[in-house]
């Protein structure tokens, strides 16, 4: 098989729950312990960190691993869902697996794969470990997929474990409530080994802390930690937050000399270090045309906060949304005075348009319905002048479509 060919085939093997959402999630990691003894425990054979949360964990993984890479380690990073192509999910110092790798890992276990009926993301995660493992990195950053405590990626004991901030999204699925959801993140904790959150919560501290206490995790919060100041390239204020939690993370890495150059200079290359994308990510100036990936309510808000600091004459926003999103609570977080250019993104996942103008509408947001997120983003450059703002969200993959 070719790459392509790859891809299709993994693709179809067990849905990805980036396409058919809470279908394709298993919640169990039977599967991921059987891959790992079938490939020999890769992931016993390098260091790591492990980084949960709702918002922030995308931030918060490439900042790591830019900052480790500044202070010359070699840095595998493996995170969750991609953008343009699946190599971005598995990358040693910001180069991403060749599709070489792809076709040999996925040749030299199929059958394995096959029979043991492993999902999309469990071979992914099972071919990242096997990948770092071969190629001896010093240490991985490791993204949780989607909750925490049954995530194919919860077979590793790391040097540190690192929650963001918490916030009610994939409620199907983890809970409905911030309790719910805040125990399934918090089954990364384990015994003896440090944990930073990133941000204090007072609703849910009670959480992290009786399951730190039970396994003799050392906990920090890092917003009440009195840390140094420093500045990212990562655009969005809200960016603050992040630093704190890994600035906390990196002082629990005794093993490794990171100097205050190191993490300056880390910070500060993010997206050069890692190619991180999608995040407050600006595509062109005049008009300026901004996208990011928030997609939940506490980070469209802070994305939303961002957005009206701005200077524009007129806001045009592009938006598409999945399905499974609890509009009532999203839409009102969105001003009435842009203009929408609303569309499906192209999964099956993706929310009719029309569905989405119907409940816009309800809350005062007017827009028109395109085809496609490329032409609705196609309609967005051609009306918007040179003192205008375009902002493109809602989903991730409204976001990979313009990408």
């Amino acid at each position: 098989m070719n790459y392509k060919e790859t891809l299709d085939w993994m693709f179809a093997q067990l849905p990805m729950y980036q396409e058919k959402g809470s279908k394709a999630y298993k919640g169990k990691l039977k599967n991921s312990l059987s891959l790992a003894t079938h490939l020999e425990n890769p992931h016993l054979n390098f260091k790591s960190i492990h980084v949960a949360g709702t918002n922030g964990k995308g931030s918060s993984s490439h900042m790591l691993a830019s900052i480790l890479q500044e202070a010359g380690y070699k840095v595998g990073l493996y995170t969750s869902p991609h953008m343009k192509d699946f190599r971005e999910r598995i990358k040693i110092n910001g180069k991403p697996i060749s599709q070489n790798n792809v076709i040999e890992f996925i040749e030299k276990n199929k059958g394995f794969l096959e029979t043991n009926k492993l999902s999309f993301f469990e071979m992914s995660v099972g071919m990242a470990f096997e990948y770092f493992s071969r190629k001896k990195v010093s240490i991985a950053i490791i993204e949780v997929g989607l909750g925490g405590r049954l995530d194919a990626t919860n077979i590793i004991t790391p040097e540190a474990s690192l929650i963001t901030n918490i916030g009610l999204d994939h409620t199907d699925l983890l809970g409905h409530t911030m309790e719910l959801i805040s125990r399934e993140k918090a089954g990364i904790i384990k015994e003896e080994v440090p944990l930073v959150i990133s941000e204090y919560q007072d609703e849910i501290a009670p959480v992290f802390e009786e399951i730190a206490k039970e396994r003799n995790s050392y906990l920090i919060y890092a917003d009440k930690q009195d840390l140094m100041e420093y500045k990212t390239s990562l655009f969005g204020s809200y960016q603050n937050r992040n630093i704190k939690g890994v600035l906390a993370t990196i002082n629990l890495l005794k093993e490794f000399n990171i100097s205050e150059e190191h993490i300056r200079n880390g910070l500060m290359k993010v997206v050069e270090n890692t190619g991180l994308l999608g995040r407050w990510q600006i595509l062109q100036e005049n008009p300026k045309v901004m996208c990011d990936t928030a997609h939940n309510s506490e980070g469209l808000t802070l994305v939303l906060e961002q957005v009206k600091l701005q200077k524009f004459k007129t806001l045009h926003i592009v938006l598409g949304f999945v399905k499974e999103k609890n509009l009532d609570v999203l839409l009102p977080l969105f001003p009435k005075d842009a203009i929408y250019y609303l569309a499906r993104p192209d999964i099956p996942r993706g929310l009719d348009a029309e569905i989405l103008k119907k409940k816009a509408s309800e809350f005062g947001l007017e827009g028109t319905i395109y085809a496609s997120i490329p032409k609705a983003y196609k309609a967005a450059l051609s009306k918007a002048d040179k003192d205008d703002f375009i902002y493109i969200g809602g989903s991730t993959f409204t976001v990979a479509e313009v990408l």
